[in-house]
């Protein structure tokens, strides 16, 4: 997976962390656990807040 897999990815959190309110995350340790994700091989310093938010947009959507 890469930054700009955000459904991949948001399916992905949903899964590893189902107790977690993607509302309430904050930036810093959604950028951390979406590098730790199984499969997931791109630079950390290719993420800014607007892919942060488009996968915390998508995790929300997958949420519901």
């Amino acid at each position: 997976m890469k930054w700009t897999d955000t459904l991949d990815i948001a399916i992905a959190l949903c899964e590893a962390h189902p107790e977690v309110d993607p509302e309430t995350i904050r930036f810093t340790d959604l950028h951390k656990w979406v590098m730790a994700l199984p499969g997931f091989s791109d630079d950390p310093n290719r993420s800014g807040e607007k892919i942060l938010e488009a996968i915390q947009m998508a995790w929300i959507d997958e949420a519901e």
